[in-house]
Formats: structure tokens, sequence, C-alpha cells
């Protein structure tokens, strides 16, 4: 088997053959062309992994077909070769995306070593590419399923986040609503979806850590050793004993890409100065200071005014992330969306799963719907995956769901009236839970306002004062 495809171009003839005999002798398959315009037919028929391209070619020269090469495949690797080497060109076909340049005569033993880098450079540029795509495509805005006007805001909102390039995004809302899913789909659709995204989930990290992982560390200087004073040597030593290395900080590593700050408010208030600096001057501060030029994205599920307030965060860098805003709400609110999201992921498990469920019986939707879904989309996605584990048949029927949405949506179970409002940890409005409690008994009933009443245990006459009260008459 070929260790990869090569495509050698000189006009000399004897060179030409020196390298393809060599080249098959260590099990590479190799073409060969005598003119830049050949090659360029050669390459854009036969792609090859490598191509080994003279700069004096009788018709185009090398730095031409080199730019050429690079329009028809940008991550086909080529090593240009000359006898009239000049700094000045081999500077010159490294910014034009060559792999390296060397100079004839040229030792053949040193020329398959360096084909051998090339070659292990472009897989590794290949898988790479591969990587990008499918995270592209996995991340796209496609993927954000929902029909509820809500959803629809969103979806607009994140085009402009994406196309816009904010620096600073406050993604908030209660877990399971896809904060992170959505972190990666504005970097993955922004102009800098190539670069980078590195994901820190700050409440995985004590305090003593955060600063590390996100502005990195290094080693004491000897001389910074010699001026502590002989007293605090001892212990000074022993608290560094364990970094005596040097770690880039994620803002380093991120480069021009994205991080992402899962769950903002965990973070302790250093950590949060030094944030703001990065955000502020472009810096991270410190030993080693480091320019940088990253989009952060931080989520939350906490009420981060209320911890200004409390001093728990700081009010500077709430503004300052607040720039751009996302709230996403939670899927009791988006009503629409639920059956289409279950829909949507019985299609996906199918595939993950090998099965055939066909659809969803009318008893399991009905009780879907009716569900409060504590726990989001996540949530939802966890019961549809159970479900199309247990279901033997074409239907997901209600016996393949979990027990608490089937407990929690018939009426007179014990569990369904302990548990049939979770609080969300923000609070929520009493008046709004009763106008949607109202709503839900309308729906209910098909609008029949005395098994309304009924199923609220109040008179036909309070349901009508409070229907008045929240104009849904």
């Amino acid at each position: 088997m070929h260790q990869g495809k090569i495509l050698v171009v000189d006009d000399e003839k004897l060179i030409r053959w020196l390298l393809v005999e060599s080249l098959i002798a260590n099990n590479y398959e190799v073409l060969s062309a005598d003119t830049g315009t050949k090659a360029l037919e050669l390459a854009g028929e036969e792609i090859p992994d490598l191509v080994m391209l003279d700069i004096n070619l009788p018709d185009i020269d090398g730095i031409e077909t080199l730019e050429r090469l690079k329009q028809i495949n940008r991550d086909g690797q080529v090593i240009m070769m000359t006898a009239y080497g000049t700094v000045e060109t081999a500077i010159k076909t490294m910014k034009l995306g060559a792999y390296d340049y060397i100079n004839k005569p040229f030792n053949m033993d040193e020329v398959i070593l360096i084909v051998k880098n090339a070659m292990e450079t472009g897989k590794l540029k290949k898988e790479v590419s591969l990587f990008r795509a499918k995270e592209e495509k996995m991340y796209a805005l496609d993927n954000l399923i929902g029909e509820d006007e809500s959803t629809i805001n969103i979806l607009e909102m994140i085009k402009k986040i994406a196309k816009d390039e904010a620096t600073t995004v406050l993604i908030e809302g209660e877990n399971g609503t896809g904060k992170s899913l959505i972190a990666k789909i504005i970097h993955y659709q922004g102009p800098g979806g190539h670069d980078p995204f590195i994901e820190l989930n700050c409440t995985a990290f004590p305090d003593t850590l955060i600063d590390r992982e996100l502005f990195g560390y290094e080693t004491l200087s000897e001389k910074a050793v010699d001026k502590i004073d002989d007293r605090n040597r001892e212990r000074s030593l022993t608290a560094f004993t364990d970094t005596r290395r040097f770690k880039k900080g994620l803002f380093e590593l991120a480069g021009s890409g994205t991080v992402l700050l899962n769950e903002i408010g965990s973070i302790h208030l250093s950590a949060q100065a030094r944030l703001l600096r990065v955000i502020e001057e472009k810096s991270t501060g410190g030993t080693r200071d480091i320019e940088v030029d990253v989009r952060i994205i931080a989520t939350t599920n906490k009420n981060l005014e209320e911890a200004v307030k409390k001093g728990r965060f700081r009010e500077d860098l709430y503004y300052r992330l607040k720039v751009v805003s996302l709230y996403l709400p939670p899927l009791r609110e988006r009503k629409k969306d639920i059956l289409l999201l279950a829909r949507h992921f019985t299609k996906d498990f199918n595939k993950e799963l090998k099965k055939n469920i066909t659809g969803i019986s009318p008893e399991a939707e009905e009780l879907l719907s009716r569900y409060n879904w504590p726990g989001n989309i996540r949530e939802l996605r966890n019961a549809i995956e159970r479900a199309i584990i247990l279901a033997n048949k074409n239907n997901i029927l209600a016996e393949h769901l979990p027990l608490e949405i089937v407990n929690r949506n018939t009426p007179g179970t014990k569990d369904a009236k302990a548990s049939f409002f979770s609080l969300p940890p923000d609070g929520i409005s009493i008046k709004e839970v009763e106008k949607d409690l109202i709503k839900q008994a309308l729906e209910m009933m098909q609008n029949n306002q005395i098994r309304a009443a009924k199923l609220l245990h109040i008179s036909r006459d309070t349901l009508r004062y409070r229907m008045k009260k929240f104009n849904l008459l």
C-alpha cells in the first residue's frame, strides 16, 4: 500500500528520474511533469498529497505555479526546489504556503526525510480540515430546531452576533436550555470559525486553580528565588514545587478564536478582575503580559444582577460581558417546540441506535406537551433516547416515557400534586404561574369554562374574573 501520492515537477530529465525512482523505492505513488502547465493539469486531475516543484520552469515559473496549486488544493503540501536559491525567494515561497525549500544539488536521504515530514504534516492538515468540516456541520444554524416565536427571535440574534464578531457575549438561561450549543454555533458560523474554540467549565475548578487555567503560569526565575528572604524561602519554594514548569493559559491558547466560560458566575472576584483586564486592555497582565484577541462567550444559569447587588460579581465586568446578551427561555415557555424537538431527537436516535421508530403515539405526545420539563431540552433529549431504546414497535408509547413524565401528567396522583410546578432558580411571578395554569386548563378542556373551572377547583365566575384580569377573554 502506497504512503501517498507525489507529483514531481522539473524540466531537467535526470533530476526528475532520480526523484521519481527514489520516491517509488520508498513506497510512494509518483507522477511527473516537465512544465508548470502540465503540473497544474495533473494536480487538478490527480490531487496529489505533495508536489515537489522546481522554481525555474520553461513556461510559467515555479512561483506562479505554486500560487495556482494552492488555489486547486489549499491543504496540499509543496516543496520548492532550485539550483539558484536566494533568501528572498525562499521567504516568498514560504509566505505563499510552501512547506519547505531545498537547494540543488541535494542529498537524497535528506530529501526523503523532508518528504516524509511534509506528508505527515499534510495528513494532519487533512484530519484537521475534516474535523472542522464536521464541527461546522454539527454546529450549523439548521440544527437549531423550533417554531416558537422566541426560538425564531433567538435564531435571528445568533446570526447577527456571529456575523458582527462581538468580542463579548453573555448567554443566560436555565440548565439544559442549550447555552453551550448556542456558543459553539456563534463561533463556528462566524468569520473565526477556523480558529480555536476552547471551553472551560468554571464550576469544575476551585478558586486556586481558575487563574492558572485562564491565564497560565510559569516557574520562578533564579533571580526571583534569590530575592526571597531566608525566613520565607522554604515556605515559598515549597508552594511552587508543583508548578516548576510553564503552562499557557486558555486565552493564549485560543489565539484569535473563542473562549467559552461556562457558568461565569462561579469564578471568584480576583479572577473577575483579571478577566475584566483581558476584555478592556486585550492583555492578560501578570509576569508574562500576553496580548490577546479572543471572543469571550460567557454563560450563566444564575441571576448575575442579583450577584452584583450582593457583591459576589463585579458590576463593571457584568456590564462589559452584557454588551451583547442572549436569553434562552426554558422549554416550558416554548410549548410549540416540544413535539418538534421530540421528533427531531427520534430521527437522530434512530440513526445512532439503528432503530426504525416512525412516530410518537398521540397519548405520548400529549404527555410530552403537558410536562413541565424542569431539565429543559437536555431532559427531553434523554427521555426520547430512553424511549427509543425501550420501544419494540414502530411508535413511542406512553409506557416508554420516564415515570416522572407520566405521573406528573396523571390527574389525582400524589406525585402530580407534589411536583406539578418546579420553581426556577431565579424565581417567578405568582401572577405568571396563575395565568399559565388558567391557560393550560382551558387548553386541556378545549375552552370549556365550566370544565376548566372544575379542573382548577374554582367557580366559573372566579375563572371568568381571572380570565378578564389576564386578558384571556
